[in-house]
């Protein structure tokens, strides 16, 4: 009967025990933010799984950037949406009053 290989949430799950006494160093803050990046990682392990690449850390570090990524573009058009709000907002104050009597 021949080896099986580990599945990639395996070694995600391997990564992530290696890195626990960093995680316990961090401070109270930071250790949510830095369970965070594994869930993002986790999202994308089916994926990541199909890469089946060396080196498991590579895959779980480019699914982290896409998470953070998608929630930058997310920020991004809330920001749009907020100072196109603020525009209409500027644009109404600043419109002269109706001279009807």
């Amino acid at each position: 009967m021949g080896r099986t290989n580990p599945t990639y949430r395996d070694a995600l799950r391997a990564i992530e025990e290696r890195w626990a006494e960093f995680r316990r160093a961090l401070r109270r803050r930071d250790q949510p933010r830095f369970d965070r990046l594994f869930e993002y990682a986790r999202k994308h392990a089916d994926a990541s799984g199909l890469l089946n690449h060396q080196n498991p850390l590579l895959p779980a570090l480019l699914s982290i950037d896409l998470e953070q990524e998608g929630r930058l573009d997310d920020h991004e058009e809330r920001l749009e949406e907020l100072e196109a709000a603020v525009a209409t907002s500027d644009d109404q104050e600043a419109a002269p009053p109706d001279a009807n009597p």
